[in-house]
């Protein structure tokens, strides 16, 4: 029997929990424990493909570059993308080679810096959504307008500290190096790719790339790694069990199973905030529609339970 493909999309409590500081060891001990749980899904035979985000590391990449601008010259936000990229890439492999070798299981792992191609026409250039970096009271955020001329959005309503920056998050069109991501998955690589939604780029007219300063949002840009690898199931693992009607108030109500047309319904009501739950729902929406096959939202630590249909939001054809 030919083993079920998933492309695992990882949100940022699998690196840094919100209330943690984000040092090396945090960071190092977070990514430690996710591997864990994804070697126990290639142990029940899955074979993977693994995305994930960077908000938290590329904010904090854009705060370093703005403080030590009088010492050194500050780089760009899609230099500071392609920094995280190779971070998180590396912490994440590292640490599944460990816990692979611990269970004596024989499977190569690479992370491929991927370059994901976007337009400058994009309308979130003009409307940035994307939450990156520590999160703020609604004071400290309005100071931050003030300071640095900060874009900022409530993402976590009714939280105190419920306010972040937000910058361009353009819709992700192409992946650069889709054909070196397909080989390397037919030969049973465990591939770790489009890190943060992949470094921006925009297209040449003489055919070369350039940077674009965005974060492309990461579930977006995991929906269009999974055409690539045709994958069997798209998985998205945060820190919520399931998605829910309503979330934060009194009426919310968690979701089982919805078909994509349901999801999309409920999506364009505004049940799902954009800088969150929204663009998950979406990119599965869209694979659900590319594919006819199923996509998954859980969190990370209940993994096995959604795959197997005992928890998690499975949205289906």
């Amino acid at each position: 029997m030919t083993k079920e493909l998933i492309v695992v999309a990882l949100g940022g409590n699998a690196i840094k929990q919100p209330d943690e500081k984000g040092t090396t060891e945090e960071q190092l001990r977070n990514v430690d424990a996710t591997a864990s749980e994804l070697v126990k899904l290639i142990q029940m035979g899955y074979d993977l493909v693994v995305t994930h985000g960077n908000g938290p590391q590329v904010g904090d990449l854009l705060i370093q570059q703005e403080e030590a601008q009088e010492y050194v010259p500050p780089k760009t936000l899609y230099l500071c993308g392609a920094m995280s990229q190779g971070q998180i890439g590396w912490m994440i492999q590292n640490r599944l080679q460990h816990h692979l070798t611990r269970h004596g299981i024989d499977k190569p792992v690479c992370t491929v810096i991927t370059q994901v191609v976007v337009s400058e026409e994009d309308p979130d250039f003009r409307d940035p959504s994307k939450p990156v970096g520590p999160f703020y009271t609604k004071e400290e955020a309005m100071e931050l307008v003030r300071d640095w001329g900060y874009i900022v959005k409530e993402v976590r309503p009714g939280k105190e500290k419920g306010w972040r920056r937000v910058v361009p998050s353009p819709e992700p069109i192409d992946i650069v190096e889709k054909e070196a991501i397909s080989r390397l998955v037919k030969q049973g690589v465990i591939v770790i790719a489009s890190g943060g939604g992949g470094i921006p780029v925009k297209l040449n007219e003489d055919g070369t790339y350039s940077g674009v300063d965005a974060v492309i949002d990461k579930d977006l840009a995991g929906f269009k790694l999974a055409q690539v690898v045709q994958a069997d199931r798209f998985v998205i693992l945060t820190d919520v069990e399931k998605a829910y009607l309503n979330y934060g108030k009194p009426e919310q109500k968690a979701l089982d199973v919805l078909s994509a047309d349901e999801a999309e319904r409920y999506l364009n009501e505004g049940h799902f905030l954009m800088g969150s739950m929204g663009p998950k729902v979406k990119a599965c929406v869209r694979f659900v529609r590319w594919s006819k096959k199923e996509a998954i939202i859980s969190s990370l630590d209940r993994a096995i339970d959604a795959l197997e249909g005992r928890t998690g939001t499975r949205i289906v054809p």
